[in-house]
Formats: structure tokens, sequence, C-alpha cells
């Protein structure tokens, strides 16, 4: 009987496919892409290998003919799947029906080269109805998303391999420049230089309580005076802290207080009464990118962790495909929706007509439906939470609450709005309150933007006020002057970062996740809480680029290379020329002239020296990003910086307090008895630590001992005798009963005991400088908490009789380093998205493996490799010799 065969891009998306389709169909996995560019220069071609464009993998000078490999593990997929294409009578290409997904599907027609006809078959969500509709409706590839997509692809390796070197020579090694990822690095950078020009204001007013005649109190706030507004932080100049308006009042902490006591007496009359009706209307539907700022708001998750869980949700059938811009919904959808509503919440939530909603977004590409719970109704949070873990739970929690609130009516409510005044020396005073209050909670009953709770929210969007009318008097309960400070603008956190990226049609949502996870891999930023803040490393790469590359990190020009790629993908502009454009120019310098011409003129020591601000003293106190880490200079003064400090906490005195420190560090803190070094106390990247000995710079194998401090120990507190205690760690404490050694350590996760192989943390109540053999003894006793891996031989689980390993069996085990798993032959670690490892399915282990395989060799392999390099190198140096030798002989011959 006639086969088709379907090929997806995930293990999981095939077993869910190969559910629906029967056994008419063979459904297999790609895991992922199958070709793309050379990442390293292992993987270039043997042919291409001298050729001077190889190493980008792009022919500039050939048409930007790009080089593409089958990557590294991916020759046995290829070979499957051929084998595969071979046995039936049509293919379909059923990859995401995004641009990556389109490419995806071109790669595989030209590496398996099929005799059978191609097909490709789109869908939104991976339900009965919607694959078997799927089936109806297939098409061609799409070469304008493929066009596209490759010009894009083309771009960032361009981009990233020309810059890149740049930033290596002349701020750091391991540095990466990237088309959307520096522009997102500049957009953090230049919203801590905010932070560090801000200069705080004071200004004060007057909280006041009043009480009606029926003794009902409410609070208001004292907003004029005579007619003129008291002033608020939005009138004071964020960089000079200075009041930058003159129709306003200043009420300083002495005149607060003057007023306080001035109307202390008088009398408070209403002068007015307001009530205004107000509506709100609910939330579109998630895209990409809002679904991934609410998964930040909300749940905390960062943006990897929402799309891994919307990933899972997506690929067995429990919502629509999570990687669009579009927040319209089909009819069926809208229909299903409006049925849940009525049957959850009754009529009076359901509006007349269904809404309607159209994307804002800038360059909002291929019309896909929104994020939406997927098939003919929702199921239940439990349901996903049993069979996927809490992550996916709540995400999908969020997105079937978003649904339905986009479905509902309106919130309806009044604002209400009371004004109090009082006449004093010649004066009126005018004090305000407002409250609101919410009649109809409509869709809030279901979603509140940024709440876990929309119960809990709703109580805290009503402030009520009194019944009073215009003329009433009132009585001052209390009066109280109140101070209030400006505050620097909030740094940006992965939720607004996402939405700036989108408001300006920077990038697509797809990628912001991997761009945020690749800024924070390479330094360029760090968390802190929630905050995204920039490293000196940033600062002085954002420098470089400004100064020098400023069009490379225009927002404005990045936006409008998305919209020069959007015109491809709808077939309105051909990518070769705008490639040459891009990268030769056309009226305006292009990349590769412009890098070479800039390349020479950059001064590194320049770039890399960013003054520490408000810098009065005597001597240019600057940071230098250096290649081993950022660190304070002033003239010959040198200090190391604390991991993890923020630029805009790097004021003088706190510069002052790190050079001081340092300079102390240079002075011993006494001798050593038993081998007669000095000992010094200092601060490094990773805190205080003290040292024994001189450093020597050219002795690398000698390293004086180290050791750090532990607290509350501070280096202004510690003393001769601590120090020399912490360095007399590891301290043996004594034998166990069987002649093993007890020995306190201070490690890098705090003290501890060891005994041969097995550990113990110190509480919090133990010193590990005085701790006893009899206590020690006393905790290896006890049993091991946390993780004790290297003991624990019992699998957490196993799947049994893999088909696509030929019936081996997956293991899932606790490591040193965490849960990982293994099928005999490789191992891989879970991502830390995986938060409880009984939740890890088979496809997942399977994707994990699968990916592993085709990563770098590491362990025995790699010294395996490395041994062989170096054998072939050195036989290829001895020829050389032996050929030199040869001709030398005949020279001397002649």
């Amino acid at each position: 009987m006639p086969k088709t065969l379907v090929i997806v891009e995930s293990p999981t998306k095939a077993k869910t496919l190969g559910r629906y389709l029967g056994s008419d169909y063979v459904v297999e996995s790609s895991v992922g892409h199958v070709r793309d560019l050379p990442a390293k220069a292992a993987e270039i071609p043997a042919k291409y290998k001298k050729t001077p464009w190889a190493r980008m993998g792009v022919d500039v000078e050939h048409d930007f003919e790009p080089l593409y490999i089958v990557q590294p593990g991916k020759s046995d997929t290829i070979k499957r799947l051929k084998k595969l294409a071979s046995e039936v009578d049509r293919i379909f290409l059923a990859t995401d029906e995004d641009r990556e997904g389109e490419a995806i599907s071109w790669h595989l027609l030209e590496v398996l080269a099929p005799k059978v006809p191609v097909q490709r078959m789109v869908f939104h969500e991976i339900t009965k109805s919607a694959i078997l509709d799927s089936l109806d409706h297939t098409r061609d590839v799409d070469m304008n998303l493929v066009s596209a997509q490759e010009t894009r692809r083309i771009i960032d390796r361009l981009y990233g391999y020309e810059i890149s070197p740049i930033l290596w020579r002349k701020v750091a090694p391991r540095l990466s420049a990237g088309r959307v990822q520096s522009v997102a690095v500049r957009l953090i950078v230049e919203r801590e230089e905010e932070r560090i020009r801000f200069r705080p204001s004071e200004y004060w007013d007057l909280a006041a309580t009043f009480a009606t005649r029926e003794k009902q109190e409410f609070a208001a706030r004292l907003t004029s005076i005579d007619g003129r507004r008291l002033a608020l932080g939005k009138d004071f100049d964020p960089e000079t802290g200075k009041l930058n308006r003159e129709d306003v009042v200043h009420v300083d902490a002495d005149e607060s207080g003057r007023l306080a006591a001035l109307l202390a007496g008088a009398d408070f009359r209403v002068v007015s009464v307001e009530e205004k009706p107000f509506k709100r209307s609910p939330a579109a539907p998630f895209a990409t990118s809002t679904l991934q700022q609410e998964g930040n708001r909300k749940l905390r998750f960062d943006a990897k962790r929402t799309m891994r869980a919307a990933q899972l949700l997506y690929e067995n059938g429990y919502i629509t495909y999570m990687r669009t811009d579009s927040v319209t919904l089909s009819a069926e959808a809208v229909q299903m929706i409006r049925s849940e509503v009525l049957s959850s919440y009754g009529k009076e939530f359901l509006p007349d007509s269904p809404r309607e909603y159209r994307s804002k977004v800038k360059n909002a590409q291929e019309a896909h439906e929104a994020i939406r719970p997927a098939g003919e109704k929702i199921r239940s949070v439990d349901e996903v939470r049993a069979k996927f873990g809490d992550d996916a739970a709540k995400v999908y929690e969020l997105i079937w609450k978003r649904t339905m609130a986009s479905q509902m009516t309106d919130a309806a409510g009044r604002r209400m709005t009371v004004q109090v005044e009082a006449e004093a020396e010649g004066k009126k005073y005018l004090f305000q309150a407002s409250g609101s209050t919410i009649d109809f909670p409509g869709f809030l009953r279901a979603y509140v933007e940024g709440s876990d709770n929309p119960e809990a929210a709703l109580a805290d969007q009503e402030t009520l006020l009194p019944p009073v009318r215009e003329g009433d008097p009132v009585d001052a309960k209390s009066l109280a002057a109140e101070q209030h400070v400006t505050t620097p603008p909030a740094r940006l956190t992965e939720a607004s970062l996402v939405k700036l990226l989108e408001e300006s049609g920077i990038g697509r949502p797809s990628t912001y996740a991997s761009i945020i996870d690749t800024i924070l891999r390479r330094n360029y930023v760090f968390r802190k809480g929630s905050a995204l803040v920039p490293t000196f490393t940033a600062f002085a790469v954002v420098r470089l680029m400004r100064e020098h590359l400023k069009t490379l990190i225009d927002v404005g020009f990045t936006a409008s290379m998305e919209d020069r790629l959007d015109e491809i993908s709808r077939g309105e502009l051909e990518s070769l020329p705008y490639l040459k454009e891009f990268y030769f120019g056309n009226g305006h310098p292009g990349l590769r002239p412009l890098v070479e011409r800039k390349a020479e003129e950059i001064d590194p020591r320049d770039i890399c020296t960013i003054p520490v601000p408000n810098n009065g003293r005597t001597g240019e106190l600057v940071v230098r990003v250096g290649r081993y880490g950022p660190y304070l200079q002033r003239g010959e003064e040198t200090a190391s910086l604390p991991e993890g400090i923020c630029p805009d906490e790097l004021d003088p005195a706190k510069a002052e307090a790190l050079l001081s420190q340092a300079k102390r560090a240079d002075e011993p803190l006494g001798t050593d008895p038993e081998s007669g070094k000095q000992i010094y106390a200092k601060s490094g990247r990773f805190g205080p630590y003290v040292q024994l000995g001189e450093l020597d710079p050219d002795d690398k194998k000698n390293r004086p001992k180290t050791a750090s401090l532990i607290a509350p120990m501070t280096l202004e507190t510690l003393t001769l005798d601590q120090a020399l205690q912490l360095l007399s760690l590891p301290r043996v404490l004594g034998q166990d009963d069987a002649g093993v050694d007890v020995v306190a350590h201070n490690g890098r996760f705090g003290p501890y005991i060891k005994r041969g192989d097995d550990t113990r943390s110190l509480t919090a109540d133990d010193d590990v400088l005085t701790v006893e053999l009899p206590r020690a003894l006393e905790l290896l006793a006890q049993e091991k908490k946390g993780r004790s891996f290297r003991r624990q031989s019992t699998p957490l689980k196993v799947f049994e009789n893999v088909e696509q390993l030929g019936g081996k069996e997956i293991k899932l085990l606790s490591g040193r380093y965490g849960p990982y798993v293994t099928d005999g032959d490789v191992n891989a670690s879970l991502p830390r998205d995986i938060t409880d490892p009984q939740t890890l399915t088979l496809e997942r282990a399977l994707e994990l493996l699968e990916a592993r395989r085709g990563a770098a060799p590491s362990g025995k392999g790699k010294t395996k490799a490395k041994a062989k390099a170096k054998a072939k190198s050195k036989a290829k140096a001895k020829r050389k010799t032996k050929a030199k030798s040869k001709a030398k002989s005949k020279r001397k011959a002649a």
C-alpha cells in the first residue's frame, strides 16, 4: 500500500502527528536543523580550507554563496531519512510554519534529493482536525520565505565574523558581536548611563487624614497653593536635579513643617466632588513577545524558560504555534472560547459580538494565529501538570486565562475625586483625594496583567471615598509633612527589553530568548533580581561601536534591516542586491570597507577606559577593561573590582575605598612563623582572601597559597592569627575507627568535612577553624542531604526498549553536577528549565542525547582527538625537517 513520509523537527512532534495520521504515514524527525554554515574551522571541508572566505562560510566574491555543511552528528539522521524517502511514494515536509521552519524544509529537500513528489504541510496547532485539514492544503516550499531566512543567516554571519575579531583585539578575547545582540546590549548600557547621570531631587508635601460629620475618614494630599501646583518628581531635570519649570511651587522640609503647623487649626471644607465612569478593555491574546513579557512579570520565568514550556505544550497539541507576531483568532477558536466564557462565567461576561484584534507591532510577519489553547476544548491545568510538570502548567494557565479574557466584556467602574480647601495667611490650600470602585469586573474576573491573583488584584484596584457634598465641612484628624525623593530610571528587565526591542522593530520575538541568553553567557550583562545590569565590558564594547561603527549599532538602521528582510519574504525585494549593498556599500559605507577603515583607528586603551563619574578628586579615577576583567586605576594605583558591582554604584567614595583596600593589600599583615613568608590580605574578583608569600607573575607553576575569608571576617578587621588559621586549611582533625583521615575544608560553596570521598557541609553553628573530630564524625554519621550524586547508583527514571535506539534503554541518573540522561554511549545534562527531573519525557531525552551527539567531543574522546592532532603535527614537522636536511645535502654536494 502507498506510504507517505512526513518529516518534522522534533521527536515529540513526530510522536503526536503519528497518533493522528495512522499507518499510511511514516512520521520521522530531523531533530532540528540538518545543515548550516560551519561553526568552526574543523567543520570546513578540505577542498575549501585554503580559500580566503572559508572561515566565514560565505563566498562574498561570488554572489554570497553560502557554504552549507551537514551538521555534526546528523549523518545518521540523514541516512535514515534517505532510506525512508526511497521506500515511500511521496514526502510531506511538516516543519514549523515560520521562516526558520521553511528554511529547514528547504535544507531537507536539498540534502535528501528525493525522487518522489515533495509537498509542504503547514498547520498552526497539532490537533487531529488541524493535521487532517492540512493534508488537503499542501503547497510547495515558499522560496521567498527561504530567501529571507537565508539572507538573515548570511547577514548575521557577516556581521558577527567581521566585528567580533575587532572586539577580541581591542577589548577582550571570546567576545561576540551580533546584529540584534549588540543593539540589545546598547539599550541596556544606555539605561545604566541614564542612571549614572541621574541626580536625585527632594520635594515635600502634606499628607492629611480628614473625617466627615459621620466620622468616616479618608486620606488626601496637598496639591496646590493659591492655584499653583506643588512640584512633583516629573518637574525635576533627572540629570541636574534642578526644577525645570517656574509655574510650580517647590516645597522643602522646612516649609512643609511650617505649613503643617499653620494649617493645624484651619477650617476645611469640600469644594469639589467629581465622579466619572470608566471602562477598561482586555488585552489581545498572546503573541510570542507578550507571552515572554508576562511569563517574566507573573511567573518570574526568563524568556528561554517560558519558550521551552510553550514548545513542549505546542508539540503535544495543547497550544497553537508559539512563535507568532499575530494576535488574531480563527472563527472556530473564537466560537470555542465564547462557549467556555459562557459556561465558566455566565452570560453577563460575554460581549454581544466577538472581539477582533490586529497586531500593532511593526513588521508583523506571516499571518499566524495568536497563541491560544489548541483543540475544541480547553484542557485542565491539572492535566497539563500531571503530564508535563509545573512550568508547562503555569504557562498553559497563563495562555488560557489571557485567551478567555480577550473575549470577555469590559470592566466598568467609577473614578472619584474630592477636593478639600483651607485658607490661611490670605492663601488657599487645596488638598485632593482620589478613589475608584469596580462596578462590574468583566474580563478582570479571569485575568489581570502582571497579577497572579485576579480577585486580589480587583480588591487592590478599589479605593473607596465616603459620600460627601460640595460645601461639607471636614475635620483634619492629622497633617504630616512627607518627604519624596526622585528615583533613577528603572533598569531594563527581560520583559521590558523584549517590549522595547519589539516596539523598535528590532529582531524577531522568536529570537529574543536566545539573544538574552547570549548576552548573559558572554558576560555583557548579569542579573540583579529581575533587572539586567551591564558589565564594564559591555560599556567598552558599546563605546567602541558607537564611536567607530555607529551605523551598525544604530536602532533605526537595525530596524530598517528588518523591513528589508520582510520585503524579501514577500517577494518585493531580491536578496543578492541587498546583500551587496549591506556588505560592500552603495552610497554609504558597507560592512567590509567600514571595518577595514576603522580597524586600525581604534585605540584599545582609550576604548577600554571608562571614567568614574563625579570624580572631582585629585588624579584621574578610571575603570579599565583588561584581558582578565575590569579593574580600577588612578595613576600607578590599581584595584580589582568585585564581581557583580553595578556601574552606577561605583562612585568616587566606593572607588577610594577599593584603592585604599588594595594599597593595604601590598602591606603584609605579618609573617608566617613556619615558612618565614609574608602574609597579605587582598581583595579579588571573587571576594576577599589571604595570600602566603609574593606572587611571581613569571612563575606559572609555583603559585602562592591562598584562602578565602569566612563570614563574618572582613579585610578591615582581619588579624594575623585568623589569617594563619585560614591558611592552615584543609586541616586534619584526626582519623576514624578505620584509620581514614577526617579533614576540615573551606570550599567554593562553604566549609565542609571530608572523609575519603564522603563529605558533609558544616552547619551555621559550626566553625571550620575550630571544629573538632567528635563533631565531624557526628556529621558524617548523619544521612547526607542534598545532591549526593556520586554515591547514588539507582536510576531516577528508566525508558526501556527505546525503538529509536534499537531497543536500548535510556537512564536518568544523578551526577556530581546535576541530573543527566545516558544511553550507555552518550551522556547529556538536563537543562535548567527542567526543575523536576521526573517530568522528563522520552522525546525530550532523545532530543538531549541527539544534541549532545552533535556537540564537540569531551572527556576521553577529546583527549584522543587532541593526541591524534598532536601526533599528526609532529609527523608533519619531522617530514619538513627531513626535507630541509635533504635539500641542504644536495646544495652541499652541488
